[in-house]
């Protein structure tokens, strides 16, 4: 099923929504003068010693991606400066609905060549990201999306930016085309075509890695080239300089699309302060985990020593790792492998229950409930989600949705257009963080609370691109 079809599929048990003419007009129209112009952009990087042609989100000067201030409007003409069609999520924000980013939902494409401006409140600071609702999103169509708060401008701390990927010299359609075993020419979803199976693992061949056991055999379904930190790798990493002694507050996303890592601060005591852009009580530690399309803020203060320190991504069960360092002004910088000596841990939900919002929903109770089981077929590369009735909520309501991971496989559940809080953990209450994405590991569930604050027919899905591509997507869809 090609991806148009998929979500007018999603779409369709959804109730009808109109929407005014005039938010769509607002979303499609191009006023340069009024705006940020920010490019979608081919450009070329180098990965393990090779040239690679990628997409970037720039703005005109090159910076990747954009920083803003909390109260700030949104005003940014995307310019679509490739030769293929595509559309951003501001993944994060809570835009009206025209403006979210997703293909016929309600708007298409954005053409080659063509613009498309965006004019809303931004919110509240954070830290988010922006990427292609498409297979491009594999090919580095993605960039950092920051939210400043104003009263920290006087902070004595550095701000550290830091997007991770997993990276493919086979083209995304190859990807998925291996996934499903698909021979070369067949039709792929997101309005790609299939060429090959290079570089995708079966489930049999991962199960042989890691030595059998249906656990880790559907643990990593893609072996990738390289695992990415701004763009670069352990062999030549980005060194940020600092201040011997100094203390920074460090923005990581995790940009890949089907890879979760475990943040290794390594001999620095960080302090998780914020994750998907949402502040939380502080939590100690040197390792936290992200699921993909997660991010986390973490604040921590060097030592007044001259070394260096490295803040490693360790690739989910496996030895593949990326990174940054941290660099005191007269530091010698070590080589750092790409590989580490053990297997990273596997994502669990023990950080998740730690969790606390300092800024949680008002209490009150639901006044809708739903069901959703997560499904998936990994030898036939199917997912999906099913709900006992199509999630369909009218303005004002507080609603809670249960999650529940069938398959064995783990999902990072993302809801668009919301923030949602995490109250429930294998129906075990909590007053846990608020989010926008929730890791659902194997046989676990977990509910979330969320106000019905932004109308619309939003995107509900599988953070994991190739799940959400074959199936594992649905809607969170409002009434007329």
């Amino acid at each position: 099923m090609r991806r148009r079809e998929l979500l007018k599929t999603a779409l369709a048990g959804a109730a009808a929504f109109t929407l005014p003419s005039s938010l769509l007009t607002a979303a499609a129209a191009g006023q340069p003068d009024r705006h940020t112009r920010l490019g979608i952009v081919r450009r070329t990087i180098e990965v393990n010693g090779k040239a690679a042609s990628v997409f970037g989100l720039q703005q005109e000067d090159g910076t990747p991606g954009l920083r803003l201030r909390a109260g700030d409007a949104f005003n940014v003409l995307l310019h679509n400066e490739t030769a293929e069609s595509t559309i951003v999520h501001w993944h994060g924000l809570t835009p009206p609905w025209p403006n979210d980013g997703v293909q016929d939902a309600p708007l298409p494409l954005i053409a080659a060549g063509a613009n498309r401006s965006y004019d809303f409140p931004v919110g509240k600071p954070g830290t988010h990201w922006m990427h292609a609702h498409t297979l491009q999103e594999q090919a580095l169509l993605a960039a950092p999306l920051i939210v400043a708060d104003p009263k920290d401008d006087a902070a004595d701390e550095q701000e550290i930016v830091v997007l991770l990927h997993d990276f493919s010299f086979s083209s995304p359609e190859e990807l998925l085309a291996g996934l499903q075993g698909k021979n070369v020419g067949a039709a792929m979803p997101m309005d790609h075509n299939a060429m090959d199976m290079a570089g995708a693992r079966t489930d049999a061949m991962a199960g042989m890695a890691h030595g059998g056991g249906a656990m880790a055999m559907d643990l990593n379904d893609i072996e990738y080239d390289a695992y990415l930190a701004n763009d670069r790798t352990l062999d030549d990493p980005e060194v940020v300089p600092m201040e011997a002694g100094g203390r920074a507050r460090v923005r990581i996303i995790n940009g890949a699309t089907a890879t979760a890592f475990t943040i290794d601060f390594g001999e620095l005591d960080g302090e998780l302060i914020a994750v998907d852009g949402q502040p939380v009580e502080p939590v100690k530690g040197r390792r936290f985990p992200m699921t993909m399309g997660q991010r986390i803020d973490v604040r921590v203060q060097l030592p007044r020593e001259a070394r260096s320190f490295p803040i490693l991504a360790l690739r989910e069960g496996r030895k593949e790792r990326t990174g940054f360092i941290l660099r005191p002004s007269g530091a010698a910088v070590a080589k750092v492998a790409t590989a580490g000596a053990d297997d990273a841990p596997v994502l669990d939900l023990a950080l998740e229950a730690q969790l606390r919002a300092t800024r949680p929903l008002a209490l009150r109770p639901a006044d809708k409930m739903f069901d959703m089981a997560l499904t998936g077929n990994m030898s036939a590369y199917r997912w999906g989600l099913q709900t006992n009735v199509p999630i369909v909520v009218d303005p004002g309501d507080r609603v809670e949705v249960t999650l529940r991971n069938t398959s064995m496989m783990a999902h990072p559940m993302h809801l668009h257009g919301h923030h949602f809080q995490v109250v429930a953990i294998d129906e075990q209450r909590v007053a846990g963080a608020v989010r926008d994405t929730v890791l659902l590991p194997p046989n676990r569930s977990v509910t979330i609370a969320v106000d019905a604050d932004n109308s619309g027919q939003w995107a509900f899905h599988c953070h994991h691109l190739y799940h959400m591509a074959t199936g594992m997507m649905s809607t969170f869809a409002y009434r007329a």
